[in-house]
């Protein structure tokens, strides 16, 4: 049971049905949503430090953090296994949908796409910086859609699995980081609960 007493963050457990399936809502939204194979597209995960960005603002964020400090009982003896069964399962859809992104690629215009993901990472910023901030912002999955649409190009439509272990590494890659910074918030946990008004964290009020 979540401890934290904010009416949203209570709903919003009920809904999904425990902490660790809320954990794995939040951490594989990007791969649901089509956030992550946009920008495997746009060349986000190409090099470290993108691959870090990815990892620390899309896996992982204020999301994450706040599930892991308020919605998971007990510590981090009890939250690790958890958090690796999610991870485990996140490395593996985050593999095959990095080498399944090159059929994506073949039925839209990168150039005009790979702007609409510039946007995506500004979003994604800005509603792990500020809650309230991302309440004025579109969600990232509907920049992702409208994205879509104005790249769609079918003319030369076809199914492709990509070759390129590096990008599949990188995709994975990015998706370990994620993993890594849920198991560095759960490992600090007792003294970042300490610190911080986890509601006005999570919710901004």
């Amino acid at each position: 049971m979540s401890s934290s007493q904010h009416p949203v963050a209570l709903a919003l457990e009920r809904r999904v049905g425990g902490a660790t399936r809320l954990l794995a809502t939040v951490m594989a939204l990007p791969l649901v949503d089509g956030l992550f194979p946009a920008l495997i597209l746009a060349g986000a995960v190409d090099g470290p430090l993108g691959i870090l960005e990815v990892g620390l603002l899309v896996f992982g964020g204020s999301a994450t953090v706040a599930v892991i400090l308020a919605d998971m009982d007990g510590g981090p003896r009890k939250q690790v296994p958890a958090i690796l069964g999610v991870g485990a399962v996140l490395l593996v859809v985050a593999a095959i949908e990095a080498a399944l992104a090159p059929t994506l690629a073949s039925v839209l215009n990168l150039d005009i796409f790979q702007r609409f993901a510039a946007v995506v990472i500004l979003a994604v910023a800005a509603r792990t910086a500020s809650a309230r901030i991302g309440e004025l912002l579109p969600r990232p999955a509907v920049i992702v859609v409208l994205g879509l649409l104005a790249s769609l190009d079918v003319s030369n439509a076809e199914l492709v699995v990509s070759t390129d272990l590096g990008l599949v590494a990188r995709g994975t890659a990015a998706a370990g980081v994620g993993v890594l910074f849920a198991l560095a918030v759960s490992l600090s946990g007792p003294a970042i609960r300490s610190m911080v008004d986890l509601d006005r964290f999570r919710f901004g009020s």
